[in-house]
């Protein structure tokens, strides 16, 4: 559940940042621009800090019950999309802060580049995360 809540706040934010300032008020983009995208900012730090701590705890399992059998039945791709998760998900916590400070008030007149960037990249490695996450969990189904 913290992930599915930790997608949509990301994807809402991400989608609204992307969306030019003249989007007509009533379509797809125009309604993701009326909500504030700051009001995401602190929803996504918390989430994604939940989602690393409970990532972590199962981390143990996989690495003593799932990897060894992944890597006996020859799934090297998959276990090195895995490894690029783990990295993508140091480098996403790394930035938190970035991201924090600069959603935190943002002010209609600064650049927004920043702030997009952080978001997307966030984006990013949140949506690798779980897309990698559900294909290794699934891989042993694979063939079966």
């Amino acid at each position: 559940m913290v992930a599915v809540a930790l997608l949509g706040a990301i994807t809402h934010q991400t989608l609204a940042t992307w969306a030019t300032a003249g989007t007509r008020p009533r379509s797809f983009f125009g309604r993701f621009r009326s909500v504030p995208s700051a009001r995401f900012a602190d929803a996504v730090v918390v989430l994604y800090a939940i989602s690393i701590l409970l990532g972590g705890i199962i981390y143990l399992y996989f690495r003593v019950e799932i990897r060894p059998e992944l890597e006996r039945a020859g799934h090297w791709p998959a276990l090195g999309f895995f490894d690029l998760k783990e990295h993508f998900a140091a480098i996403g916590f790394a930035l938190l802060p970035a991201y924090w400070v600069c959603w935190r008030q943002p002010r209609a007149d600064e650049p927004t580049q920043t702030r997009t960037m952080l978001t997307s990249i966030l984006a990013f490695v949140i949506w690798w995360g779980f897309l990698t996450g559900h294909v290794v969990n699934n891989i042993r189904g694979f063939g079966a």
